[in-house]
């Protein structure tokens, strides 16, 4: 595994819940990053962002990693969920919230 895979599975594994994105929660960069946060906001959840326009290795290696050609990327307990889209589903479905639960995710602070 390359260090910057290495670095993306450290991320992943120290944080119940990952938001590989473009900008960051307070200023998201794209529309689909902005969406991203705004679900996770409207959750209530504690959540790590990482700012792939600050690291161009990670940018390309979070596409590697989970075998996903776009950002932003939502891990959940070391799990890979999926982009805004898939976590808009998820959310009207009630499954994100669901996941969020059954992990025992921490609210945010």
């Amino acid at each position: 595994m390359s260090d910057t895979q290495t670095r993306i599975a450290e991320i992943v594994g120290s944080n119940d819940v990952v938001l590989f994105m473009k900008g960051t929660p307070l200023f998201p960069q794209c529309g689909f990053s902005s969406r991203a946060v705004a679900i996770l906001d409207h959750l209530g959840v504690a959540y790590e962002s990482v700012d792939v326009l600050q690291d161009m290795d990670v940018r390309q290696g979070i596409k590697a990693f989970s075998d996903w050609p776009t950002v932003p990327q939502l891990y959940v307990k070391g799990e890979f969920v999926g982009g805004s889209d898939i976590m808009m589903e998820m959310y009207e479905a009630g499954e994100l919230q669901q996941l969020m639960v059954d992990g025992e995710v921490k609210p945010a602070a």
